[in-house]
């Protein structure tokens, strides 16, 4: 199942800020566990759905800085 989200629906669900969240979303994008679906929308990508599944580790994911 496909879900997509703004980044401000997620931080009114969790304690953490709208800004934050994006901040976020834009470097697990990076790391291609989100997958930018418009200009304010993200979804889970299949390495990130394999990674919350425990199916990924850290050491398959590929971080910037």
């Amino acid at each position: 199942m496909d879900i997509v989200a703004f980044p401000s629906v997620v931080a009114a669900n969790i304690d953490y800020t709208g800004e934050y969240i994006s901040r976020r979303c834009r470097t697990l994008t990076d790391a291609e566990l989100l997958q930018r679906v418009d200009a304010s929308n993200y979804r889970l990508t299949t390495l990130g759905e394999s990674f919350i599944t425990g199916k990924a580790t850290a050491d398959e994911i590929e971080f910037d800085g």
